[in-house]
């Protein structure tokens, strides 16, 4: 790339470039992501990084880009943050590095090209007038995890089981770099932050673009979607599916009529059996959402009281088997006894077979996952609840569902 603008410093240009897209009226929904975290300037960085927060531009790489150029990178890095994708995506990183950071970029870049059709932000091209970044129509309307999975068995196709750095495009065509290790390395206090300010910033973007009637960047609808209280559907699921067979007898009188000399029976509640929950440990789930999954679950055992709690881990087999309940360990230590093991792929029919194999009288049963799977939904003959963590696309075909966020 050709350096020019060198009457500005690099900070100097940053800031203006800022200024810049602020004023544009397609990204006035996107200001507060815009004036998220810090904006620097680093010599050691060869393009551009952020960890879901903050941003880092290399001197050398700014002073080469034109302003729409800048412009883009810009819009960039702050979807990379709007999206959270250094957190929402973090199991694709674990799995492969290279992959994840394409993917995430595959789809920024489509939607910053179609929402500037004019050249108010283009894409950075090299000396050789090539384009630098990743962009392919075939990925169109696609979430990072579908292009992940496209790409990753490109590249293990073309790697031929070698682990090479194989893969359409390749790492060295990204237009940036992701720092997941910095945003793993947040307080959960500052992650949690982050997150509050983040949906602050689209809701508050979104009012504002609407008082002065401006059109809200592509992704802002579906961010905008009013989140269901999972916590409350499940434990209306557990309930309805779990609650007691009331009966009365008159082998058990009911003391508050005898004092008036009536004989009345008195209500007998049989206890429901097994309550079998099912954790996908190959998808997005980390230890801070299967902690709250966990806590919320015993927090609706203690109500319904069954005899007992399954909980099964699983990929493309079942991995882990724990019974919680009377005759085991007990269902309120059930958050700090329970040992996650990983899974391997993602086939669900696993567990519908393992429940049919074992014999288990499941009364219910709910599923935790982020709802990629290798095949179908399963086949059930128990009552059945979806809890499926950040894919909105997801539609069970078989049983209830409900979107989460944690």
């Amino acid at each position: 790339m050709l350096a020019i603008n060198l009457d500005l410093t690099a900070e100097q240009r940053l800031h203006k470039c800022v200024v810049g897209i602020m004023s544009n009226p397609r990204y006035i929904a996107m200001a507060g992501i815009l004036m998220m975290g810090e904006r620097t300037i680093d010599e050691t960085i060869p393009t551009a990084c952020t960890n879901g927060r903050d941003e880092m531009y290399g001197r050398a790489f700014v002073d080469s880009l034109s302003d729409a150029e800048l412009r883009f990178v810009i819009l960039h890095e702050c979807k990379h943050k709007m999206y959270r994708h250094l957190t929402t995506w973090k199991h694709l990183h674990d799995k492969d590095h290279m992959c994840a950071n394409m993917s995430c970029d595959y789809v920024i870049n489509l939607e910053i090209a179609d929402e500037n059709p004019d050249g108010f932000a283009t894409m950075p091209l090299d000396e050789n007038g090539e384009r630098v970044g990743l962009l392919d129509e075939r990925f169109r309307n696609m979430s990072s995890q579908e292009v992940f999975n496209i790409i990753y068995k490109e590249k293990e196709e073309q790697d031929d089981g070698e682990g090479g750095e194989g893969g359409e495009g390749g790492e060295g065509e990204t237009l940036d770099s992701h720092d997941w290790e910095g945003a793993q390395e947040m307080s959960d206090a500052d992650k949690r932050q982050l997150e509050q300010e983040i949906d602050q910033a689209i809701r508050q973007g979104a009012l504002t673009a609407g008082k002065m009637g401006a059109d809200m960047p592509r992704g802002f609808e579906q961010l905008l979607q009013p989140q269901i209280d999972w916590r409350e559907v499940m434990r209306e699921f557990v309930s309805a599916t779990c609650t007691g067979k009331d009966y009365s007898t008159y082998n058990r009188p009911n003391r508050r009529f005898m004092s008036a000399g009536m004989y009345m029976p008195s209500a007998v509640s049989e206890q429901v059996g097994e309550l079998v929950v099912a954790i996908d440990t190959s998808g997005s789930i980390g230890d801070t959402e299967l902690t709250a999954f966990l806590s919320e679950l015993k927090s609706i055992c203690d109500t319904v009281n069954p005899t007992s709690v399954r909980l099964l881990y699983w990929g493309h087999e079942v991995v882990g088997d724990e019974k919680y309940g009377e005759m085991d360990t007990p269902i309120d230590q059930l958050v700090t006894s329970t040992k996650p093991q990983g899974g391997g792929g993602t086939d669900v029919n696993c567990v519908c077979d393992y429940i049919r194999e074992k014999n288990i009288n499941a009364e219910a049963v709910v599923v935790l996952t982020d709802g990629y799977l290798a095949g179908d939904w399963g086949t059930w003959t128990q009552p059945l609840l979806w809890c499926i963590l950040d894919n909105k696309n997801a539609k069970p075909s078989v049983g209830k569902y409900v979107h989460i966020k944690l």
